[in-house]
């Protein structure tokens, strides 16, 4: 049964950029429909001129389509990826979310598996926070959160964060990280694949 999986992120510099493919990768491995969909870039140009790397990820980045919110529709599952701001999500991501309260309304957003993952210079920079944050959002969607736990030995290599892949440090994610992601990636997809086969049944849970 082929499932539909759509990855939102933000990125400025690259590294949630590279998880987010990893991700992708990862449910493209368990023979998921993927798409791979950037936030659209708020910042303006001198701010973005001021950071080469910045500039440079997004001139690289440019073919990567923005996000829609018929892309949000068409999906069977979500993963959302963004670097912290001060243990909150980057504000490019959040715009494209608060755009979302039509489908959320129509219940077009509900019952469908959804993930996260991050970025933070430092170990204790906000992801867990940041990720935390994302959960908001899914609970009023009525989403079903699906973590990656400690359910694979990636995630202890990657540090052990049991909420969502995370990459800390400058430099991008490196190899343990990408591997995480591709799990989680990967462990998304497969709940999707459960959760179409078994739909949900109104009214079960009060004539149970």
């Amino acid at each position: 049964m082929t499932v539909k999986v759509a990855v939102f992120y933000y990125s400025s510099t690259g590294t949630v950029h590279a998880l987010a493919e990893a991700i992708a990768e990862g449910a493209t491995s368990a023979g998921a429909e993927v798409r791979l969909r950037r936030a659209a870039e708020l910042a303006p140009a001198d701010a973005i001129d001021q950071n080469p790397q910045w500039r440079q990820h997004l001139d690289a980045t440019s073919a990567v389509p923005v996000a829609q919110l018929d892309d949000l529709a068409w999906a069977d599952a979500y993963a959302f990826g963004t670097p912290t701001r001060f243990g909150t999500p980057a504000a490019q991501l959040k715009q494209f979310i608060d755009q979302a309260g039509g489908l959320w309304r129509e219940g077009v957003l509900a019952d469908k598996p959804v993930t996260a993952f991050t970025s933070a210079y430092n170990r204790h920079g906000g992801s867990e926070a940041t990720i935390l944050a994302l959960g908001n959002v899914f609970y009023h969607w009525g989403a079903l959160i699906v973590p990656p736990g400690f359910t694979d030995a990636t995630v202890y290599a990657a540090g052990g964060n049991p909420y969502g892949t995370v990459s800390t440090g400058g430099a991008g994610p490196d190899a343990a990280a990408l591997d995480a992601a591709r799990y989680q990636g990967q462990r998304l997809a497969n709940f999707a694949v459960r959760l179409k086969g078994a739909p949900l049944v109104a009214g079960a849970a009060q004539s149970a």
